[in-house]
């Protein structure tokens, strides 16, 4: 029965349990002990059993979730990656969690990640590295890693993570799963604790497209604590396409083409997506971002700005980690947080801190904000001639741990691909299309603004010719 219940999405076991041919107290516990018996590090916390029962009809039926640690949760460990949150246990909840919670999803966990959500491989965890499920030596992907590998290994049905630049859909593509980056203000912020707020997004990590759709369809729309969120034009709806006539795909050569980096290996499988989709019927177009390339420079001046502000709350005065010993209030709060942040962490602040001072702020911050617009404005004037954008997710498949811990630029350009779609505000979905030297290969749709569901039937349409098999890393698990 155990191997029936790995066998089934989170849709199919939530249709299950309604159907009264499982019992939602069957699959929690049957999560709860693979989550519990995690080899990956996937997870920093473990629930002992669902808080409450999944309300009567509740669309999401009882179908645990786990939740990636920068989600505050009331009375339990919400940590975001980082030694100066150890032990840091919320009195509320973030919206998109108490949304799923309403819906009949209960926490089943939290799940690692990079600290603070700065990093692309999951190895800036003040809590170890999280382990790809597909290859134990290698990343998961960051900064969403322990969300992406616990789906990946059957340690979750599904799982939420944020996506500032790519920390959604780069883990699902090194993880063989699917990231979803919702539009900017499609869900509620309230509750995350903040890396860059014009940029941060909370999103799904799910095994499919369908059950992307329906862990989206309760996690969006206004929240009253967040007045960057908004209400979409359309209720979220499941994905049914089965051809994708009149559907025109483009393909930017400035994140396709040489100065992109993308290995054979990818662009093989990315090459034989594209070939699929134009056998369902789309039109497969060349279009243009000619400020694309520019995209990583400027969000690595925007987002650690914006991490410098948000993270001055860290102080060792009202939460958290404060080192101890009899000092002055500036020595206590300088020695608290040289323990408490990890070294990219610092990096950041240090970047965001120097590009907002005075005498540089319009020289680096202010050209990034330009940048931005310009971005954001290529965009448009591409939508104005295809429907979606279509890239590879990550320039390479998962690489070995440590491979470039000590080489932040390396680090970095695993973002090249996913920062323009984050820069614009504009929503993203990575599907797996394939394998390279047996690692999974991730495809990247991105559509204009609000463009959910119209993304999901396009993505799903693919997804179903493509018959990507992600079995192999759930037989490799992460459970003893």
């Amino acid at each position: 029965m155990s191997s029936d219940l790995l066998q089934l999405s989170a849709a199919q076991a939530a249709a299950a349990i309604r159907a009264g041919e499982i019992d939602a107290t069957e699959l929690f516990a049957f999560y709860r002990a693979r989550a519990a018996a995690d080899q990956l590090n996937a997870f920093t916390w473990v629930a002992e059993a669902a808080a409450t029962a999944a309300p009567a009809g509740a669309p999401l039926a009882g179908v645990p979730v786990a939740v990636k640690d920068l989600f505050c949760t009331e009375g339990v460990p919400s940590q975001s990656g980082s030694r100066i949150l150890e032990g840091y246990r919320p009195p509320y909840t973030a919206t998109v969690v108490r949304r799923l919670a309403a819906a009949g999803a209960p926490l089943l966990g939290k799940t690692n990640q990079d600290e603070f959500a700065m990093g692309s491989s999951n190895e800036n965890s003040a809590y170890g590295p999280v382990l790809n499920p597909w290859d134990r030596t290698r990343v998961p992907g960051g900064s969403s890693g322990g969300s992406a590998a616990a789906v990946a290994a059957g340690l979750a049905p599904w799982a939420l993570g944020t996506d500032t630049g790519g920390s959604i859909r780069q883990p699902a593509a090194f993880s063989g799963i699917v990231g979803l980056k919702p539009t900017y203000g499609a869900c509620s912020r309230y509750g995350m604790i903040a890396f860059a707020s014009s940029l941060d997004q909370a999103g799904p990590l799910t095994r499919d497209v369908t059950d992307a759709a329906l862990l989206l369809r309760h996690m969006v729309g206004r929240d009253a604590n967040d007045s960057t969120s908004l209400e979409l034009p359309e209720e979220i709806r499941l994905p049914r396409r089965g051809e994708l006539h009149g559907v025109r795909l483009g393909v930017p050569e400035e994140l396709t083409g040489s100065a992109g980096g993308i290995d054979s290996g990818v662009r093989a499988s990315f090459e034989a997506a594209l070939a699929q989709a134009q056998a369902l019927g789309a039109s497969i177009e060349t279009c243009t971002l000619p400020h694309a390339p520019h995209a990583l420079s400027a969000y690595y001046i925007i987002a650690p700005a914006e991490a410098s502000a948000n993270l001055a709350r860290f102080d060792g005065v009202r939460y958290g980690l404060r080192v101890a010993g009899d000092t002055d209030l500036d020595t206590m709060y300088s020695r608290t947080r040289a323990q408490g942040f990890g070294a990219e962490v610092k990096r950041r602040i240090m970047l965001g801190t120097y590009a907002l001072s005075s005498g540089y702020y319009d020289a680096y911050y202010g050209t990034a904000q330009r940048v931005r617009t310009r971005i954001s404005e290529d965009f448009r004037t591409a939508f104005s001639a295809v429907d979606f954008i279509v890239t590879p997710t990550a320039p390479t498949t998962a690489f070995e741990l440590g491979a470039k811990s000590h080489d932040p630029l390396a680090m970095y350009l695993n973002d090249f691909c996913t920062v323009p779609m984050s820069l614009a505000g504009i929503p993203a979905i990575s599907i797996p299309c394939g394998l390279s030297d047996g690692l999974p290969v991730g495809l990247q749709l991105a559509g204009p603004a609000f463009s959910e569901n119209a993304l999901l039937d396009v993505a799903y349409a693919i997804e179903q010719a493509l018959g990507f098999d992600g079995r192999p890393a759930l037989s490799a698990g992460g459970a003893a």
